[in-house]
């Protein structure tokens, strides 16, 4: 090949396209989730305002590029080969790792992701070249910037904690200013609110997207002939000042003469900013790398010198980004948030752990939070007999829930969190980000918006006993995810970047290959799940045919849960298939899974339906335990075999194999049957099921008793017989709570059908 150089540039150029999609997957979580969480806004708003921010963000983030050439290692170190090993290392290694945490729902940091890739690739390309010059490791320094390095992760450490503390003291403040009635509160007190916030927010509007701008760097005769950027850093008090009367008076016209709820344009204008400063501050780390490898590559091509002698230095020179590149990333980045399901997924995670009401937990209690959880629980009791109990009580009465919220008013669709809870989460986090950019600090704009929104929820008491455990313990497994972002991020980058040094042009062929085919299987895996997906109805319905209705969808989901899972076991089982056993037990955590929810929603359920319909409150509730049961039954007979396969016991023999399929056969009839009826709406052909009820009882005891004759009278291994008399056991149980269910749905259904 005679440049393959030329190539490797086309690839990080394709690399940069897919490390756009999944970055931003992973980043709408930082402006989206306050104004999807609180409902303020409909979606199609919220994404045209992210999507102008975005827009905008991406034309104005040229100036940002300079950490991809320069700023983590000193270019004039290696030579253009080891640039671009590094190079394609580094967005390699991203893509992997930012679809990997999408996949998973995790939001992660970008910014943290892309420095510490470009640092392991730099610091393992460092130590190749000190090996081979018999260098010692003191001449690091000479490859590395380690002070930019150590501020990075001081950077990480100091922004989660003072996000998180900053967050929960300014929350509880406004919430015992303004309480949950925030639509309650005087004209006067909403202004001063509206005021300091959109206040806050222009001014990180304009440091974070006008400053970085070329017409930032213009002088102008209203400013004594200084530019934007200067008049900010020398005036930023008076600026913010007069920004804040500005706003004040707006805020007053708005609520006092259009009457308009001035939450609703904090969360708009919060939204746009934060898309903004998202675009302008995190383009560098999905195309920096590229930007840079290609001007690399121009400046390297010019000068008819082998790649192996051509220094970089040419890289510590200011450079400007072509616009059409940065136009062409904002337009990738703005379909990628109207079209990418991870998105929402990663967006999600982040509004459920911020719920005000009570929802499906998705992370499990460990030993760290359970210990948290009981300390500051501790701590509250100390301050509850500290406080005087006026006060204790005038605090109380600030944070009492709205009617709506109350459990006895429960609704699915109710918004998260309130518009004053998403406003503070979207001011402070500009407040923060701001402050770090005119300090130039490293700041992550994902942990500052993460930690930022799980303060306010500490002080808004949405975490309450019932939730603190599972809400800490996914905040720790988040910020946790952060720390392996780092390790990860470091190490893999390392290791591709020492696979080149290698393999060259080969290694990069077959890495790329690879790591393509990770990605292509996860998206075809998540999709897979999205569309596979069994789905249970939560009760909502107040009516009698509306719950009959509700019934009759979860029976057959159920069923035909139950039937799938079975018929993998059986077939594992004849063919010793470890792979189908293990897509049956995935199956079953699904069930078990949509259970949880249904029974984590029996509680809000009960209390919204009337006291009259009594027989109608069991009847949900014992068709729960009765779906509960056969989900048990087969979970049971999922694990028993996944236990026999995976320890190499005997196979069951072919007799024990036929009679299995003979029963799974008498299940296969009462499903198609059950589908049958309930399309049909025919309680009759139910009917004509239970008919059959005591046969397929004796059936099932009949094959039992067979067995004990032949385990009598046969040779046979011990292990195989358990398993076999556990399952035949556990089948008649699953058959018997299928019909159970069955028949209690067919009498209410006459009940409940005669009435109306």
């Amino acid at each position: 090949m005679e440049n393959p150089y030329l190539y490797i540039v086309i690839l990080l150029a394709i690399l940069a396209i897919g490390d756009l999609i999944v970055g931003v997957s992973n980043d709408a979580v930082n402006f989206l989730n306050s104004a999807i969480g609180s409902k303020a806004i409909s979606f199609k708003n919220i994404m045209i305002l992210a999507s102008l921010g975005i827009a905008i963000g991406a034309i104005s983030s040229s100036g940002m590029m300079e950490v991809a050439r320069k700023g983590i290692f000193n270019p004039a170190a290696f030579n253009f080969e080891e640039i671009i090993y590094i190079f394609t290392a580094v967005m390699i290694t991203d893509i992997l790792l930012l679809d990997v945490f999408n996949t998973l729902g995790m939001p992660t940091s970008t910014t943290v992701s892309i420095v510490f890739e470009l640092l392991g690739a730099a610091v393992i390309m460092s130590i190749i070249k000190i090996n081979l010059i018999d260098g010692s490791f003191s001449d690091l320094g000479d490859y590395i910037n380690t002070s930019k390095a150590s501020q990075i992760i001081l950077g990480i450490i100091l922004s989660v904690i003072i996000a998180f503390t900053i967050g929960s003291i300014i929350q509880w403040l406004s919430r015992v200013l303004l309480t949950f009635h925030i639509e309650q509160n005087t004209t006067l007190l909403k202004s001063i609110f509206g005021g300091f916030s959109l206040s806050a927010l222009s001014y990180f509007i304009i440091i974070k997207g006008v400053k970085g701008s070329a017409f930032a760097n213009q002088s102008l005769l209203m400013l004594d002939g200084k530019t934007i950027s200067e008049f900010i850093s020398y005036q930023p008090f008076f600026t913010f000042a007069v920004n804040f009367l500005f706003w004040l008076l707006v805020s007053t016209i708005l609520i006092k003469l259009f009457r308009l709820n001035i939450f609703k344009i904090i969360i708009g204008v919060g939204t746009f900013a934060l898309a903004l400063a998202f675009a302008g501050n995190d383009l560098v780390n999905f195309i920096g790398v590229p930007i840079a490898a290609f001007q690399s590559y121009e400046a390297w091509s010019l000068s008819n010198i082998d790649p192996n002698l051509y220094n970089m230095e040419i890289l510590n020179s200011k450079v400007s980004t072509p616009t059409l590149f940065l136009l062409g990333s904002g337009i990738i980045m703005i379909l990628t948030l109207w079209f990418s399901s991870k998105a929402k997924k990663v967006v999600q995670t982040s509004i459920d752990l911020a719920n005000q009401h009570s929802t499906k937990e998705k992370f499990n209690p460990n030993f760290l939070s359970r210990i948290l959880v009981k300390f500051f629980i501790k701590i509250s009791y100390v301050f509850e007999k500290i406080i005087p109990t006026k006060t204790k009580n005038y605090i109380q009465s600030r944070f009492e829930l709205k009617k709506e919220n109350d459990p006895a008013n429960w609704d699915d669709n109710l918004p998260s969190f309130d518009q004053m809870r998403a406003s503070i989460n979207l001011v402070v986090a500009a407040i923060l980000i701001s402050i770090a950019t005119s300090l130039k600090l490293p700041l992550s704009t994902t942990y500052v918006t993460f930690m930022v929104a799980m303060g306010t929820s500490l002080s808004d008491k949405a975490w309450g006993r019932d939730s603190a455990v599972y809400r800490v313990s996914g905040v720790i497994s988040v910020i946790g995810g952060w720390f392996l972002t780092a390790f990860c991020a470091f190490t893999v980058s390392g290791l591709i970047v020492y696979l080149f040094h290698l393999g060259g042009i080969t290694a990069i062929v077959i890495i790329f290959t690879s790591v393509s085919f990770i990605i292509i299987r996860n998206y075809l895996f998540h999709k897979k799940e999205i569309k596979s997906k069994t789905k249970f109805l939560k009760s909502e319905s107040k009516s009698r045919e509306g719950v009959i209705s509700e019934a009759d969808k979860n029976i057959t989901e159920t069923i035909q849960g139950a039937h799938i899972c079975y018929l993998a076991v059986i077939d594992a089982l004849s063919e010793n298939d470890e792979i189908k056993l293990k897509n049956a037990s995935r199956k079953v955590k699904e069930l078990e899974s949509e259970i949880f929810d249904l029974r984590d929603n029996l509680f809000y359920y009960l209390k919204t339906i009337q006291s009259i319909e009594k027989e109608l409150s069991l009847f949900y509730v014992n068709s729960l335990r009765l779906i509960q049961d056969i989900i048990e039954d087969i979970s049971y007979i999922v694990r028993i075999a996944q236990n026999h396969i995976n320890n190499q016991h005997n196979k069951i023999q072919e007799p024990q194999i036929n009679d299995l399929k003979d029963i799974e056969n008498q299940i296969l009839k009462i499903l198609q049957s059950t589908i049958d009826a309930f399309e049909k709406n025919s309680l009759k052909g139910l009917s004509s099921i239970l008919e059959n009820k005591n046969s397929l009882i004796l059936f099932l005891e009949e094959k039992i008793s067979n067995q004990i004759l032949i385990t009598r009278s046969t040779e046979t291994s011990a292990k195989n017989v358990t398993l076999y008399f556990n399952i035949l056991l556990k089948s008649k149980d699953l058959i018997e709570h299928k019909l159970e269910l069955i028949e209690d749905f067919y009498k209410n259904a006459i009940k409940f059908r005669s009435r109306t």
